[in-house]
């Protein structure tokens, strides 16, 4: 297969030290082609620094001016919808950041034409590429729990407020916390059950620390100016069953200073802690506690990349999260924060 041609859209800091570095550890495989930036003089100083041949101030010039193979979309979310429509539309396979988008209907419409073009779309969940992820699905999958009816799932900052970027902007970004960390985890621990069908949700959400302070472990930010949930609580609720709590926060007074990135599954034969990487159990009647050796760290988003390159080049083992799977999470964090707005459970 020749070299596959990519051009990126977003100039920002996921584009440069994601998507076109690890592009370009693969120089026999991929060609960085372009880059689009709506600034100009951003998106000419990315592709200078980078040897990136052409630079355009949008998506639909540079699709006009070039044939491409691979669009990556690193936009902030308002615009991931949009620009992944337009690259679809012009032939080409998609890796979009995390989330989908805004709405759940735009994840459908996304997927539909990703279907109707034949090309790959795929979302940057980069946490379950993770080395532990990866044993906990083989656990997993072994029947080593059992049938899971219990998960806690979280992604906690004590005081971890972006000060740069759109994070606190709830139009460009869609929301807080939920959208941008809890996606991960939830993506991880559905991936990890097998996307079992949700049945409904309820969900709490807060906005007490960001909207009165300005300053955390992530910098500084302006509160008047503080327009998302620094706190989000829910339970979701599955057809089998079983009941999972979330909890995740940009900032929340816990005793923690570091971030929280963990899952927890519980199941008739056994229970599982990601973050510590230990499986609860028992054998002959006496309870066991598995624990895996440290695994060597890999970069979870070169691999993530790595996968998505594999897939376009038809590889169908690749592990990636595909268009139908983002479509779930993104009806499960719209039901969220819909129910947490409605104080009513929301049913899918």
């Amino acid at each position: 297969m020749s070299k596959l041609k990519a051009g990126i859209i977003g100039a920002g800091q996921i584009a440069e030290t994601v998507h076109i570095a690890n592009y370009q550890k693969y120089p026999e495989e991929v060609e960085v082609t372009a880059i689009v930036d709506t600034i100009p003089e951003k998106a000419r100083a990315i592709a200078e620094k980078y040897n990136i041949p052409y630079y355009f101030s949008s998506a639909k010039k540079m699709f006009e001016a070039l044939d491409l193979d691979i669009a990556s979309i690193c936009t902030p979310n308002k615009f991931h919808y949009e620009n992944v429509m337009l690259a679809l539309k012009n032939n080409c396979n998609v890796f979009c950041e995390k989330p989908p988008g805004i709405k759940a209907k735009e994840a459908l419409e996304m997927l539909n034409l990703s279907k109707e073009k034949n090309k790959v779309l795929a979302y940057n969940f980069h946490h379950r590429h993770s080395t532990d992820v990866e044993y906990m699905k083989k656990s997993m999958d072994s029947g080593q729990l059992g049938d899971i009816y219990y998960g806690r799932i979280k992604a906690l900052r004590r005081r971890g407020i972006p000060g740069w970027g759109v994070f606190t902007n709830k139009e460009l970004q869609g929301g807080g916390p939920l959208i941008d960390l809890g996606v991960h985890m939830l993506d991880a621990a559905l991936y990890l059950a097998g996307f079992p069908k949700i049945k409904s949700v309820s969900a709490f959400s807060y906005t007490k620390i960001g909207n009165v302070k300005n300053k955390g472990t992530l910098g500084e930010w302006n509160p008047e100016k503080f327009q998302v949930e620094d706190f989000l609580t829910g339970y979701i609720k599955f057809e089998n069953g079983s009941v999972w709590n979330l909890e995740t926060s940009f900032a929340l007074n816990i005793k923690e200073k570091n971030t929280i990135m963990n899952v927890e599954l519980f199941g008739t034969e056994g229970g599982m802690n990601l973050a510590d990487m230990e499986i609860y159990t028992e054998a002959n009647g006496e309870l066991t506690d598995i624990k895996k050796a440290a695994l060597a760290a890999e970069d979870k988003q070169e691999k993530s990349v790595r996968d998505f390159i594999n897939v376009c080049k038809g590889d169908k083992n690749a592990l990636i999260t595909n268009a139908e799977e983002g479509y779930e999470i993104q009806r499960l964090v719209e039901a969220l924060y819909t129910s947490a707005e409605t104080g009513k459970e929301i049913e899918l």
